[in-house]
């Protein structure tokens, strides 16, 4: 992603966050060690009440870095669900022939941040309304999709859908795909918390 999408990412993530009214936060610190060691981190913070929700927005390196800047979030990590080609790679994904969307899983403490919250932030970050298409960025690989995880989250993702398409602030439909989640795949590392790590290649605050 060039500096000037880095920057125009910025201004839209600020009027997402300030849309959806969520809080901020200092942005959290890359996890440290190998991928086993960042898994079993998940697991521990899943074992203590917090949830998982899952998310497609498009390029997940931006879609990352919103949800990493809410109050509440305790763990985000891009990669590939929703598709049935096992193990993929970026190169795989990019292809279009396995199925994958680019995503994001965020674990949440739901007594500071709620699932819908994060619903009103998924929508306005991104325009649910392109298939398969976000921007310049083209592909079945970007496409708009909630994974949800549990019957709670499947009523609340279709309530906020209905929402969104009663209020009549999109002329076009919502092509968003609400989908149980399945086998979700962690991408390469270096797509791991991207715009944290290549600082001004992104964006900062």
């Amino acid at each position: 992603m060039s500096g000037t999408r880095g920057r125009i990412f910025f201004v839209l993530l600020i009027v997402a966050l300030v849309y959806a009214g969520i809080s901020w936060d200092p942005p959290q610190v890359v996890p440290a060690g190998s991928t086993g060691d960042i898994m079993r981190s998940r697991e521990e913070l899943l074992s203590e009440g917090n949830e998982i929700a899952t998310f497609a927005a498009g390029c997940f390196w931006g879609v990352e870095a919103t949800f990493r800047k809410v109050k509440g979030v305790k763990y985000t990590q891009a990669g590939y669900t929703g598709g049935d080609f096992e193990n993929p790679t970026y190169r795989d994904v990019c292809s279009g022939r396995t199925g994958h969307a680019e995503a994001v899983e965020v674990i949440f403490d739901p007594e500071i941040v709620s699932y819908d919250k994060l619903l009103e932030l998924f929508w306005a970050m991104h325009d649910p309304t392109t298939p398969n298409r976000q921007g310049p960025d083209i592909g079945s690989q970007y496409r708009s999709a909630i994974f949800y995880h549990n019957e709670e989250q499947k009523k609340a993702a279709l309530a906020s859908k209905e929402k969104l398409r009663s209020s009549g602030k999109h002329k076009a439909d919502i092509v968003t795909e609400i989908v149980p989640a399945g086998t979700f795949y962690r991408a390469e590392e270096y797509h791991q918390q991207y715009f944290e790590k290549n600082g001004r290649g992104g964006y900062s605050i």
